[in-house]
């Protein structure tokens, strides 16, 4: 409340008073907010700084008569207010906001930096030159206000050197422009509906009429178009004037209860939530939040729910003045609001969709009574005829009459079984393509509605079908065209010929899910390729419970746990699983003893979908894990002794992502390369608790690929960096504590990439980054900072640069010395997956 209180008295002040404000709130978060502490530290010495010559900088313009040239000035400072106090309510655990709001932070800082040392000098000459032209003073008035002047001048010339002499560092434009995507932010429409237009229209009346019943149930089966019909209505003018911030998208699938619900909606407003809450608790504070948003109006999309949920529903039936509830489901709930049935599409408008997606003019057309017939196949279901659909785009006339054929001996399609015995058509035709149809089976092993990390999927086909990197990602490619899932790609300046994945994410429709999901339960449980277990509410599957438990020979191993599950594992047979996910919401996660019988274990894939990192226990005994050549880690606290207590004599790859790390490497049995003694790929992302690598880091010479991005606690990189000669691709964006490269840099030989981007605090780069003679592409976006030494004329086989325009002209001089590069200026950047 003491910060609202300051940052709201500064409106119409002058510019002493918001300084004075601006600099009590900065003093005042740093206290009681330990997220900011470094950023906030080096504000508050740049005011403490300034601070003697702002009471002259005011008096002098005042009696200038120019009190308008430190309205920027008090602009900055009051958009300061703002985005401190946007800090001070940053939630703990949001690991992406953090580094943006780092980010903003260091923006503020350098502005009034170039403010003080830049603007406030020409001001001065320029007021210098008024008075002395100025005819109506007296001379002894001119003298004594150009004494004045020029004393302020040599003031802020002192103040300037010693602002320019602190650490500096830059804007970033790359974020300016951009707001951030809430987790609860409705999602971007990737294509123009077809057919919605009537639905729409109508839907937008019952969401505006102030006497229309607030409470709205969407249902049609799936796969026509409810989500992307409520993304559309969240979207139009008339709903986003009336709704404004407040409207809130939440997907609600069968994992999901009210208080994981009411964690996302609070996250979202950036507001605190006490732990250990009852659904009862929770659904009394969102309440009491709904009633401090209102009077505003608020909209409340709960998307993709199912039977059974009624009672959350009425838990979230708040009496309160403008609020709407907008509820999309395969089902009805006629006693909870009014129903709105979205019907298929006409015909007339399925033949628009099918010839949109699956005809162009480079291949084959097909004659009009063969587009019909497909079309009346898909029965007006979205989701069929745009799988169908790009399933045929650019294939031969052999294939269409193929398909056709197919399609004639098909049933009408009444019901969600029989639509995905349409889509099943689609997979189908990758008869051609094994590996890919198996692929898209593996895709059931995911909580439903969840993005799933392109790296992940990766991981699991390179050791279950013998793939290279590249050849996974080509299948992925292929499941993607067909329209089967979606690949969405996080980071504009992300290109697939850098080898890295990691900004590429895979999404998928429920019904697809179900259709893998079907597919790979087609057989018995004791020979099945792969095995999917959903427990919810601590139901174990009754073959489980058997006391002649059938032994499953799958490779692939899935298990998924809600918030509820006690940790009580079964005694699973699975001795050849090759790929184990484990997917969980629990604060507190137990590994299932059943993991030390897995001998063959190749690939372990932890995935925490709850809100903070989940506490690890009962880890299997030592040797148990031999095997493993990759293991992925996603939002846990990693104890010292896990992963350095044993020998991962095998382990190529390791991801550890949004986890706590820092006690990771601590109290070490063993050296960190006796423990990874053949470690190729390390990647570490959003570790926010990484402020140093451990001790004998670099010693770990196999190491070809290290990525370190928005780690935005790591201060320095071990001197002896020059130690991973195999080293090839270094990145590590968007680190921006990171102050500088150590000089052993240049003794990497084999790096082709270095990532730089976003590493606000490098000020230069070290000479002996001109020794890196086999470097072929440097990111250096919003790098404008950082002076480049003459060195890199030496880099001769650089032939790409992607920065910011500043950046871009740094390296404009060097081009004549570098006739191969390419200098390539990034402008967007995509933060639609952060929902």
């Amino acid at each position: 409340m003491a910060c609202e209180m300051i940052a709201s008295a500064a409106t119409g002040a002058g510019l002493e008073i918001v300084f004075d404000r601006f600099l009590k709130l900065v003093l005042d978060v740093q206290r009681h907010n330990s997220q900011f502490k470094s950023s906030l530290k080096r504000l508050e010495e740049m005011l403490y700084a300034m601070a003697p010559n702002i009471k002259k900088i005011e008096t002098f313009n005042r009696d200038l008569d120019r009190p308008k040239e430190i309205e920027w000035l008090k602009g900055l400072m009051t958009k300061g207010n703002e985005l401190v106090l946007k800090c001070s309510k940053v939630h703990r655990y949001n690991c992406v906001k953090r580094p943006l709001y780092n980010k903003k932070l260091l923006k503020l800082e350098k502005a009034i930096r170039d403010y003080i040392s830049s603007v406030l000098q020409v001001q001065v000459t320029a007021d210098t030159k008024e008075i002395l032209l100025t005819q109506n003073s007296t001379l002894v008035a001119v003298k004594d206000a150009s004494f004045g002047v020029r004393q302020l001048s040599d003031q802020i010339g002192q103040l300037s050197m010693s602002l320019s002499s602190g650490d500096r560092v830059i804007s970033s434009k790359r974020y300016a422009n951009t707001s951030l995507a809430g987790v609860c932010s409705p999602p971007q429409l990737k294509v123009d509906p077809v057919g919605l237009e009537i639905p729409l229209s109508e839907l937008r009346i019952k969401l505006l009429k102030k006497e229309a019943s607030p409470h709205i149930v969407l249902s049609a089966p799936g796969g026509c178009g409810k989500t992307t019909l409520a993304t559309a209505i969240c979207q139009h003018g008339d709903v986003k004037d009336k709704f404004k911030n407040n409207i809130f998208f939440v997907n609600v699938p069968k994992l999901r209860n009210l208080l994981v619900i009411v964690k996302k909606i609070f996250q979202h407003k950036d507001c605190e939530l006490p732990e250990s809450l009852s659904e009862e608790d929770a659904a009394n504070h969102l309440e009491r939040l709904f009633k401090q948003i209102g009077p505003d109006p608020i909209l409340l999309v709960l998307d993709d729910v199912w039977p059974g949920s009624e009672p959350l529903l009425y838990k979230i039936n708040f009496r309160i003045e403008n609020y709407k509830i907008l509820v999309t489901s395969r089902y009805e709930f006629p006693r909870f609001g009014s129903t709105y049935k979205l019907k298929t599409l006409t015909f007339a408008d399925a033949m628009i969709l099918f010839q949109k997606l699956a005809l162009d003019e480079r291949s084959y057309n097909p004659d009009q009574h063969m587009l019909e017939e497909m079309v009346k196949y898909c029965r007006g279901f979205p989701i069929a005829i745009s799988v169908v659909a790009k399933s045929l785009y650019q294939n031969s006339a052999a294939e269409w009459r193929r398909r056709l054929k197919e399609c004639s001996t098909a049933a009408s399609i009444l019901s969600d079984s029989e639509v995905l015995d349409c889509l099943q058509s689609s997979v189908e035709g990758l008869s051609d393509n094994v590996v890919a149809k198996e692929c898209f089976k593996d895709l059931g092993s995911f909580p439903e509605d969840q993005r799933i990390p392109a790296t992940t999927l990766i991981d699991m086909w390179a050791e279950l079908y013998n793939l290279d990197e590249d050849d996974a990602i080509t299948n992925l490619h292929t499941l993607s065209k067909r329209n089967l899932v979606e690949v969405l790609v996080t980071r504009k300046d992300a290109k697939e010929d850098d080898g890295s994945y990691n900004e590429h994410f895979v999404t998928q429709h429920d019904l697809l899910r179900e259709l893998a999901i079907r597919e790979s339960e087609a057989r018995t449980i004791e020979h099945r390729k792969r095995v999917f277990l959903d427990i919810t509410d601590n139901k174990i599957p009754e073959w489980l419970m058997e006391q002649n438990q059938p032994s499953i020979g799958a490779k692939l191993l899935s298990i998924s746990t809600d918030e509820t599950f006690s940790s009580s594992w079964s005694n699973l047979q699975a001795p050849e699983v090759e790929v184990l996910l484990l997917n969980f919401l629990t604060e507190n996660y137990s590994l299932p003893e059943f993991m030390e019988r897995m001998n063959k274990l190749k690939v372990l894939i932890l995935n925490n979908y709850g809100f903070a990192p989940a506490q690890l226990s009962n880890f299997p005994v030592h040797g148990s894990l031999s095997n493993l050549k990759r293991i992925r880690l996603e939002k846990v606290s990693i104890p010292s002794f896990f992963l350095t207590s044993m020998q991962w004599r095998k382990l190529e790859k390791m991801s550890l992502v949004m986890c706590n790390i820092g006690q990771a490497f601590d109290n070490s049995a063993i050296k960190i390369s006796d423990a990874f003694p053949n470690l190729v790929e390390l990647t570490i992302d959003y570790c926010n608790d990484l402020e140093e690598l451990p001790t004998g880091f670099c010693d770990l010479v196999l190491l070809r690929n290290l990525s370190i991005t928005n780690c935005h606690k790591l201060l320095a990189l071990p001197e002896d960096m020059g130690n991973l000669l195999d080293l090839e691709v270094l990145r590590l964006n968007a680190c921006i504590e990171l102050a500088e490269l150590p000089d052993t840099i240049g003794r990497l030989h084999k790096l082709r990439i270095l990532d730089l981007s976003d590493c606000l605090s490098i000020t230069e780069l070290p000479d002996q980054i001109g020794q890196l003679h086999n470097l072929r592409k440097l990111y250096m976006i919003e790098c404008s900072s950082c002076e480049l030494p003459s060195s890199v004329t030496n880099l001769v086989r650089l032939t790409e640069v992607i920065g910011d325009e500043d950046t871009a002209r740094s390296w404009e001089h060097f081009k004549t010395c570098l006739p191969s590069l390419e200098i390539k200026v990034h402008k967007e950047i995509n933060l639609n997956w952060l929902r």
